[in-house]
């Protein structure tokens, strides 16, 4: 299993970027979808949310800014981040994770840092 993210990079305040996480080695179309990022110094937390039928969940902090997204057909997640703040500087990680019976399959991709300077 991987999830490849990517899109990370240095933005100025107010800019925008696009993440991408591609997924292999699993039936992604049945995977419920996250990205989380960690802070310098900080536990990691959850951004958004997607579910493997397109319901979507954000974190206070950036509904109205960032967009969570999936191509089922690609096998990617995406997430537009718009009006980025200095406080979205971090490490970003998509996550995914479905049932399976009893067994609860859950998988983490490397990040992909994303630095806003004001």
């Amino acid at each position: 299993v991987q999830l490849q993210a990517s899109g990370g990079g240095l933005v100025q305040a107010g800019g925008s970027l696009r993440l991408s996480c591609a997924a292999s080695g699993i039936i992604f179309s049945m995977y419920d979808m996250g990205w989380y990022r960690q802070a310098p110094g900080k536990e990691r937390e959850l951004v958004a949310t997607i579910t493997s039928g397109g319901m979507s969940n954000y974190a206070d902090s950036v509904k109205g800014r960032f967009t969570i997204s999936r191509d089922n057909a690609k096998n990617t997640l995406y997430l537009q981040m718009n009006s980025l703040k200095p406080e979205d500087t971090a490490v970003y990680y998509c996550n995914g994770e479905r049932r399976l019976g009893g067994t609860r399959l859950n998988y983490w991709g490397k990040g992909t840092l994303v630095t806003v300077s004001s």
